[in-house]
């Protein structure tokens, strides 16, 4: 039986709080799945793969791994810059795969229920949606609640096993 809270509506399942990893990319800010997220480590340099797609930078060896590297401002089209000592990659787990994000900064980790968590508008067909799992503010600060797990496992993404495997 569903338990309604102060007659809103909502129910207890509603008010339990996810966390999230948020991060920047320009002036947007993005939140992940926190359990997807298995470290952060600064930008290193990675080992270039020919024929590679251009956001995939190449990959490194972490611990023994061999870990693709996707540059996500090249993946959502943003324009590109040089990296600085705050340019981060977040290492992922996900689906069974170990991937790395090249990311501007990292901010915080924040909570969110689902309530917070809007709906994000409906676009042309020409724009993307089904990497975001909508937009939540928080504290004046709009953030772009992105499925990273649908993300990295588009058509397009792949290619990333391909990629380890020439390594």
């Amino acid at each position: 039986m569903e338990n309604y809270n102060a007659g809103n509506g909502a129910t207890d399942e509603d008010q339990v709080a996810s966390e999230f990893l948020t991060f920047t990319l320009g002036q947007e800010e993005y939140a992940i799945d926190i359990l997807k997220v298995q470290e952060i480590r600064g930008y290193d340099m990675v080992t270039r793969i020919a024929n590679a797609p251009e956001f995939i930078k190449g990959v490194i060896n972490l611990r023994g791994l061999i870990v693709p590297i996707v540059d996500l401002r090249i993946k959502f089209k943003q324009p590109k810059i040089e990296y600085t000592p705050f340019t981060v990659v977040i290492i992922l787990n996900v689906m069974s795969r170990v991937v790395g994000i090249v990311v501007d900064s990292v901010s915080d980790v924040i909570a969110l229920t689902p309530l917070q968590i809007r709906p994000a508008p409906d676009f042309s067909a020409s724009f993307d949606t089904r990497f975001i799992l909508g937009l939540a503010s928080v504290e004046g600060r709009m953030l772009i609640v992105t499925d990273i797990e649908q993300l990295m496992s588009t058509r397009d993404m792949e290619l990333m096993d391909d990629v380890a495997a020439l390594a």
